[in-house]
Formats: C-alpha cells, structure tokens, sequence
C-alpha cells in the first residue's frame, strides 16, 4: 500500500523518538517521508500547497507522526491542516482527494500512560486528545485507524524504541 508520511517535530534536534521512526520509514518500499520542518523550516505560509496535495495522489494511507505537543498535534501540523486540506480539495463540493484514504497518527508522549487516563492529571484518554484528528479524518471521507502512541518518550531506550518501531512495521502491513 502506498503511504504517505507527514513527519512535524518543533524540535527536531531534540527529537529521539519522532527522527528514528521517520528514519525508519524513510526506508520502506512504497513509503515517502515529507518533514514539515526540514522542508519549510517554522515558517507556515511557506508550506506549498500545490506539492503537499500532490503528495497524496497515488497512496492510499497517510501517517502522521509528530510528539504529542501540549495535549495536540504540532503547530506545524496543525497550519499544514490549515493550508493543505482545503475547500474544494479535501471536502466540500468536489473535494474528495482524501476520500476512502487511510489516516494514521503515530505520536509520542513525554508523560506517562497513567498522565492519559480518567485517573491521571488530565483525566483524558490519549484517544479522548486525538479526538481533532479522528474527526478530522471522518470528517473528510478518510477511515481512521488506530493511533500508535509512545509513552514516557523522553526516557526511551533503544529496547523500547526498537518495540515501537515493530508496532510500526506491523500497522504498515
């Protein structure tokens, strides 16, 4: 299946997690990589519009991987959203490029799964956060598959990551 993959970290250089799985699937067949920062730096009416949609013309399933950023995606992400799925393209009249696609979110988090229940600090589930981005994905004919999440990210080890980057291989199946 042909995938696409829209990698946003707002701190690349400060990224384990996020820049070993984008490397590891910068290395799958039928899977291409496009990163919101190494194309467009933080400026967001750099993005062009015209190449991300694009992006998207013969694949079937999108990712996107990006850290858990204050409880949402990266401002990155969420301006490329702004400026790529756009009337007439991702919804309204005629605008079913990403209908029947695949939508994806792997993330990770620097808290701890207990952060991300009823009982944590912020009494929501990780699925409860990523409700935008499931809505988002129904919202434009897209089926939502299960999100892939790194807990404890910023204590990660190579044993862990290794696990994660499994989990990965196994959605892409």
């Amino acid at each position: 299946m042909n995938t696409l993959v829209v990698v946003s970290h707002p701190y690349p250089e400060q990224s384990k997690v996020i820049k070993a799985v984008a490397q590891y699937l910068a290395t799958l067949e039928n899977v291409e990589v496009r990163n919101l920062e190494t194309l467009y730096g933080t400026d967001i009416n750099a993005i062009d519009v015209a190449a991300e949609q694009q992006a998207y013309a013969d694949k079937q399933r999108v990712v996107y991987l990006y850290p858990t950023h204050w409880f949402n995606i990266t401002p990155m992400l969420k301006a490329y959203f702004n400026a790529v799925w756009s009337y007439g393209w991702a919804f309204g009249p005629g605008g079913d490029a990403l209908k029947g696609k695949t939508l994806l979110a792997m993330t990770s988090a620097g808290a701890n799964q207990h952060m991300y229940s009823a009982e944590g600090l912020i009494q929501s589930t990780m699925a409860e956060v990523m409700t935008p981005m499931k809505a988002n994905a129904l919202y434009v004919g897209m089926k939502y598959a299960e999100p892939l999440v790194l807990f404890d990210s910023m204590d990660v080890d190579a044993e862990r990551l290794a696990a994660f980057k499994a989990q990965v291989a196994a959605a892409l199946k």
